[in-house]
């Protein structure tokens, strides 16, 4: 089958953008109408528009910005995901098995353990350390510039282990840590409240901004230094912006729902089959889709756990395994 033109290859990529974008409201709206209360589509309009009506409190205090956190933390990791495997050229890279969601949540639970902290305010804050220092931990213990992927891979690997068992040990010891994150752990939109979606913002705003504009030098990146340096580039300059991007990403969305895994392991190669590795294309895909993964994900935990409901965390660990096994086996795992 002939290759389609260049200009027909990008109204097709172009078209497939707008059919994420319709999915991804459709997404929205099922987030916003599922529950433990079920609300048609027409109450779910009279309680986005009428403050008197019955709906109202449900929809704006509870559904709006749990919806609204799914959106930003999908597409923060998706992005996170995306760029990460490009930067390190590793197809397993990931916020999750690198340990930069673990190094987050570390910092997270020695907060509120040791130093009191019990708002969203604080978490961002100790999060975003984490996540960089574990973001720097893993590229100096991996090698360096003489990284591989495979050492990438282990030294992510073994801090995550590390980390994850850190935190455990800080709440089996500290109850009242172990009740303020038992449900943060696993990841959750549940407690998401309009403060945490404005805290939040700011950084996924930034954070994905950065990485949109880096993508041509990620692009010129993925050739080699010397090519990279031949076009214009900068490598090192690149890195340390890139990074800084993947720090706001992963750091403000494990902050505000916790460590939640797959999304951004998942997503880049599902979108990868449809973009090739351009990531100009790759990371609007992932930054629409991501969200749809997440947010679906959540309306089945709440769904399939009536009358109460499965943390997202869960539901996409139980997801995300079997369906990255099936990439594997249907040899769509591509290198980035």
């Amino acid at each position: 089958m002939p290759t389609p033109p260049r200009s027909g290859r990008a109204a097709l990529r172009a078209a497939g953008l707008v059919a994420a974008l319709l999915l991804l409201v459709a997404v929205t709206v099922l987030s916003i109408a599922v529950g433990a209360k079920q609300l048609p589509l027409a109450e779910v309009w009279q309680g986005l528009l009428d403050p008197d009506s019955a709906e109202y409190a449900v929809v704006y205090r509870m559904r709006l910005p749990r919806t609204l956190l799914g959106l930003l933390a999908g597409a923060a990791l998706g992005v996170a995901g995306a760029v990460m495997q490009a930067l390190t050229r590793n197809p397993l890279a990931d916020p999750g098995l690198l340990g930069i969601n673990a190094g987050a949540a570390a910092a997270v639970a020695t907060a509120a353990a040791f130093l009191g902290v019990t708002a969203i305010d604080g978490y961002v804050w100790f999060a975003l350390l984490g996540a960089a220092a574990v973001t720097v931990g893993v590229y100096a213990v991996g090698g360096g510039r003489a990284a591989t992927p495979a050492r990438l891979a282990l030294a992510g690997a073994a801090l995550n282990a590390t980390l994850y068992s850190y935190v455990s040990a800080v709440m089996l010891l500290d109850a009242a840590s172990l009740d303020r994150l038992r449900f943060w752990t696993v990841g959750s939109l549940a407690s998401a409240e309009t403060a945490t979606v404005l805290r939040v913002l700011p950084f996924i705003g930034a954070g994905l901004l950065v990485a949109l504009v880096a993508a041509r030098s990620l692009n010129a990146l993925a050739l080699g230094d010397d090519s990279a340096r031949a076009l214009g580039a900068r490598p090192a300059l690149i890195r340390a912006v890139v990074i800084a991007a993947i720090t706001l990403l992963c750091g403000a969305a494990t902050a505000a729902c916790g460590p939640i895994v797959f999304v951004g392991l998942l997503v880049p190669h599902l979108v990868r089959a449809l973009t090739g590795p351009d990531l100009r294309w790759l990371l609007p895909y992932c930054a629409l889709l991501a969200p749809v993964l997440l947010l679906g994900a959540d309306v089945l935990g709440r769904v399939l756990g009536r009358p109460g409901e499965l943390q997202v965390g869960m539901v996409t660990a139980v997801l995300g395994g079997p369906l990255f096994l099936w990439l594997i086996r249907r040899g769509r795992v591509a290198h980035p």
